[in-house]
This record gives structure tokens, C-alpha cells and sequence, in this order.
């Protein structure tokens, strides 16, 4: 245990308590037991932090189409301004058919910089400077 033996750890254990007393002493070890336990806790989310797989990969879209069916709220029979109202919707809507193909895939949520791009930002820098 650390190169402490028994001997020194009665010796220091005395000696806090002449320091900080018998009524002080019981208050002191709790909060250093708080504390331990806390730096526990940070550093066992970390490693998990660290340790746990990166984000999901993007799941591949399915090969079978998927048909969209629009869900009726209304229980009451249409009446004339709804279904002006719904067909203005179908006109404005893009018909979304199987033969479109695949729809693209999504834009990552970080993409890391390119030297290309690192020199664009860099170009356009010097170039406000100059302008400026």
C-alpha cells in the first residue's frame, strides 16, 4: 500500500489528530472518502467515455420501398374546403415513387478539414487582412 506500513500510518493518523482534534477528524476523513469516491466516478465515466465505440454508422436503407400513407384525423365526412384544401397538398407534394432510386445519403454531422480546405480558409483570411 504505497510503501506505508502500519507503523507510519498510526504515526500519521496520531498526529492528524493532534492537529485537527477528535471532533474535526471524523468530519475531515468523510469528505476525503467523498472525495475519492467523486474522482472514482469521474475517472471510470471517462475511460468508458474514451473506451466506448464511436457514433453509429448510418444504417443502411432498407431494399424494399417504403409506401407513405397520409393518416386521416378527421372523422367528421370531408366537406368542399377540405378537399380543395387536400388537393392543393397532393399538387404541392412531390409524388415519391420506387423507381426514383436511392435517395441520397446523409451529410455527416462533422466532416475533419481537408489541407485544401485549410488553405482556402487561410487565402481568405490574409485576403480580409489585406482588404481591411
Amino acid at each position: 500500500m504505497f510503501g506505508i506500513g502500519v507503523p507510519e500510518l498510526i504515526l500519521i493518523l496520531i498526529v492528524g489528530l493532534v492537529v485537527f482534534g477528535p471532533g474535526k477528524l471524523p468530519e475531515i476523513a468523510r469528505s476525503v472518502g467523498k472525495g475519492v469516491r467523486e474522482f472514482k466516478k469521474a475517472t471510470n465515466a471517462f475511460s468508458q467515455a474514451i473506451n466506448a465505440p464511436m457514433e453509429t454508422p448510418v444504417q443502411q436503407q432498407s431494399t424494399q420501398p417504403v409506401q407513405q400513407q397520409p393518416v386521416q384525423t378527421q372523422t367528421a365526412p370531408p366537406s368542399h374546403q377540405s378537399m380543395e384544401a387536400s388537393a392543393q397538398q397532393a399538387a404541392t407534394t412531390p409524388n415519391i415513387t420506387p423507381e426514383a432510386g436511392p435517395a441520397p445519403a446523409p451529410k455527416p454531422a462533422y466532416e475533419a478539414p481537408t489541407q485544401e480546405s485549410v488553405r482556402q480558409q487561410l487565402a481568405e483570411q490574409a485576403a480580409k487582412k489585406t482588404d481591411a
